[in-house]
């Protein structure tokens, strides 16, 4: 569970990212799920993007994505939705909180 304070330092760094992925009227499927796993594991803190034609908002998709992934929620903002997720991987650059 982050903190404020962590939860506020993540969405500062997340304002320079650029959204990796893109849920569009298909949904979260499961190669989606298993492709933003891999992203986690790699970056520890990815942005995605909830296209205008999907059948559900961005807080809602930031929930099950939260659900189905073990991750931790950043913010969901208009069509934008950050995760982070502490990577296992030794040779991943950490973020430290």
């Amino acid at each position: 569970m982050l903190t404020s304070a962590q939860r506020a330092k993540l969405r500062g760094m997340a304002q320079k990212l650029v959204p990796i992925f893109h849920i569009g009227k298909n949904g979260v499927t499961d190669n989606m799920l298993t492709d933003l796993s891999t992203a986690l594991d790699a970056h520890e803190l990815i942005k995605i993007a909830v296209l205008k034609n999907a059948a559900t908002d961005a807080k809602t998709a930031l929930a099950l994505l939260c659900e189905k992934l073990n991750a931790e929620p950043v913010t969901a903002i208009g069509n934008k939705l950050v995760l982070y997720r502490r990577s296992n991987r030794e040779d991943a650059e950490h973020i430290a909180l």
